[in-house]
């Protein structure tokens, strides 16, 4: 079939986070891509403008239970969005039947199940199939996830962190054991679901640090830090939550391994990314804004060597709901299936 005239029928299982409400609008508005299934424990029967009104006259497709061999027989790939834990039937399942999963959760992330289980306190009950995921970050795995059947979509401070460090990484320009991360994330990346941690009273006019040297997300990023380095590498992350809805701001600091300039460095960043059509480099003396990426695909990068102390600070900005979540799975998709890799994700974001 000729790419131009491809159409991908595509599900949705966990339809109803705020990831899958983005995937939905993404999808629904990808000129390849039909969508036959969406799935939910909690909207069953419900159109799904009704939960979430902004799509209305847009999507008419109504809510449904799981019926996994059903959705899989009509589906040419299937995106979950799920809780850790969640997603390791369904991949089975869908790979069995040789149709194409993008799992927007962390069960196919990390390659050592004992990792998995010790960060995320679930047994990994399908490690058969961890040899065949692929980590779907395109621009540091694109031609895995080309022959791939199963991504695993990257978590959203992992993308934000990899992509910020992967050129200093890859040519030996820093002391690996130096990094430190420090992250900040809206409230929409805590997902949906009722939380006295995320009440308005409780998160507004306020910024906190969580899961200080314990988030989950460290072994991801350590995992594929290790693997452009070349060698073992662990980090300091810690994640904060801010009073807005959507974005990253990573700032991450790393001693040098010798002596060079913030130009030599973008140089390199943009050597390094010049085929990348969602990385944007951006000029010395500016720096990523949360803002300036909402709602694009795009991930910002920024930089400042500290001649002073022989530190280079690197800053990143992502929307986590997009290029951190259904973005990229999107992206994803598109490379799966042999299309275009920014069909569907045209342009930059909504500013102010």
């Amino acid at each position: 079939m000729h790419l131009a005239a491809m159409v991908v029928k595509a599900s949705i299982i966990g339809a109803t986070g705020y990831a899958g409400a983005e995937l939905v609008r993404l999808l629904n508005a990808h000129p390849q891509v039909e969508l036959v299934g969406l799935t939910t424990q909690s909207y069953a029967g419900k159109a799904f403008w009704e939960v979430y009104p902004h799509l209305y006259g847009y999507v008419d497709l109504v809510c449904e239970e799981q019926d996994l061999p059903a959705l899989v027989e009509r589906s040419d790939v299937i995106f979950t969005a799920l809780p850790h834990g969640h997603a390791m039937a369904v991949a089975r399942e869908v790979v069995g039947r040789g149709k194409a999963l993008v799992d927007l959760g962390a069960d196919f992330r990390l390659h050592d199940p004992a990792v998995y289980q010790e960060w995320y306190k679930v047994e990994h009950t399908a490690a058969e199939l961890l040899p065949q995921a692929v980590y779907g970050l395109p621009e540091i795995h694109r031609g895995k996830i080309r022959s791939a059947r199963l991504v695993a979509n990257p978590g959203c401070y992992p993308t934000s962190v990899i992509l910020a460090l992967a050129p200093l990484l890859k040519e030996g320009l820093i002391d690996t054991g130096s990094i430190i991360i420090d992250s900040k994330s809206g409230v929409s990346g805590a997902g949906r679901g009722l939380s006295l941690n995320t009440h308005y009273c409780e998160v507004n006019e306020s910024i906190k640090a969580y899961g200080v040297a314990a988030h989950r997300h460290t072994p991801e990023i350590e995992q594929e830090l290790s693997a452009l380095a070349g060698r073992e590498v662990l980090v300091s992350f810690t994640p904060h939550l801010t009073p807005m809805i959507r974005g990253i701001l990573s700032t991450i600091y790393a001693r040098l391994a010798g002596q060079k300039s913030t130009e030599e460095i973008l140089a390199l960043y943009r050597e390094f990314y010049r085929e990348e059509k969602f990385i944007r480099v951006l000029p010395a003396g500016m720096l990523p804004v949360t803002k300036m990426v909402a709602g694009s695909n795009h991930c910002d990068i920024g930089l400042v060597v500290d001649r002073r102390t022989g530190r280079v600070v690197i800053i990143s900005a992502i929307d986590n709901l997009i290029k951190g979540a259904a973005g990229q799975a999107v992206q994803n998709m598109n490379i799966m299936f042999g299309l275009a890799e920014d069909t569907g994700l045209y342009g930059p974001g909504v500013y102010p």
